[in-house]
């Protein structure tokens, strides 16, 4: 049978939220913020193995070390490239090199999604796990969405509403997203080579023909990007401790 592994490429630099270390290593609710994402792959008894791309000058710090304690091997790699794309695809090629099986399920998830549980983690593996394609976790959107008209902008910068687009198929994306190792690969070399416009898994296969399936995730399993999603998560996190 196929079994599943979890990657977490963590080389990106979260500039946006500032700070000394990279907001995937900086202590939230009392830990890394990585740790928690971690935990929960280690807590899912479906998760073979657990593999992070990280920056090569990062590689060393003791911060890692401390992360690398578990019931299931984690491996920390040199693997972070200048864009999440390369991160993961040199994880992945990292992987391969291993010997982990080509048609084993990878399960790419963001650091910055600390609200991952184990539950939502075997409902995608449940959902996807006899898929020939694979799928993510993702959200029906609930807001009205606008799309502005950039050509049109007042003095002070406020841009116009150009239409209202229609949510009814529109969907939020999230992570884990779920795909087959040397598929995963493949659809992010031949995308990086071609430069085309990927800004998650999902789209890498999309561009191969590909329909991955979309499964319902949860609210908590937000990114964390700017100061109040830092705020909220820290919220969130500590009222699980209680």
């Amino acid at each position: 049978m196929k079994k599943c592994h979890a990657l977490l490429p963590t080389a990106g630099a979260g500039s946006r939220l500032g700070g000394n270390l990279p907001k995937q290593f900086q202590e939230l609710a009392g830990r890394p913020m990585l740790a928690y994402a971690l935990e929960a792959f280690m807590q899912s008894p479906q998760i073979e193995s657990i593999w992070i791309g990280v920056s090569p000058g990062f590689i060393e710090n003791p911060i890692l070390k401390s992360l690398s304690k578990g019931s299931k091997p984690i491996h920390f790699l040199p693997t972070g490239g200048p864009t999440r794309q390369e991160t993961v695809r040199n994880t992945l090629a990292a992987q391969l090199k291993a010997g982990i099986p080509t048609d084993d399920w990878v399960l790419v998830h963001d650091a910055a999604r600390p609200g991952i549980t184990p539950a939502l983690i075997k409902k995608l593996i449940t959902s996807v796990k006899d898929s020939d394609v694979g799928g993510l976790l993702a959200i029906p959107l609930a807001d009205t969405l606008k799309q502005a008209d950039l050509d049109l902008v007042i003095a002070d910068n406020f841009p116009h509403i150009e239409k209202t687009i229609p949510r009814k198929r529109l969907w939020q994306a999230q992570t884990p997203q779920m795909f087959g190792l040397k598929n995963l690969h493949d659809a992010l070399e031949d995308a990086i080579r071609l430069e085309a416009d990927v800004t998650d898994e999902a789209s890498a296969i999309e561009l191969t023909g590909s329909k991955p399936l979309l499964i319902e995730g949860e609210i908590r399993n937000f990114k964390v990007t700017h100061s109040a999603d830092w705020d909220l998560m820290q919220l969130l996190l500590n009222s699980d401790v209680k």
